[in-house]
């Protein structure tokens, strides 16, 4: 079996390498590209959207209580 020492070591050999090589610049310039694409688009926050969806689910229940209270109103009506 491997010690884990050994996974350690490995990790901080190919992290020490890989912050002396082009590899960190090209991470850093995709994460900046990639920030940048998305802050362009129109997007909402996970809150936002679920409070968007709560209101909507009030706006539904509300819409089918009147449909129900005209419902009922038309029938009294045509007694």
């Amino acid at each position: 079996m491997i010690e884990p020492r050994f996974f350690d070591e490995l990790a901080r050999r190919v992290s020490a390498l890989v912050a002396v090589t082009p590899v960190k610049d090209v991470e850093k310039n995709m994460r900046a590209l990639l920030t940048g694409a998305l802050g362009r688009l129109d997007l909402v926050t996970r809150e936002e959207f679920d409070l968007q969806r709560e209101a909507l689910a009030r706006s539904r229940d509300r819409l089918a209580e009147l449909e129900a209270k005209i419902v009922e109103l038309e029938t009294r009506a045509g007694r």
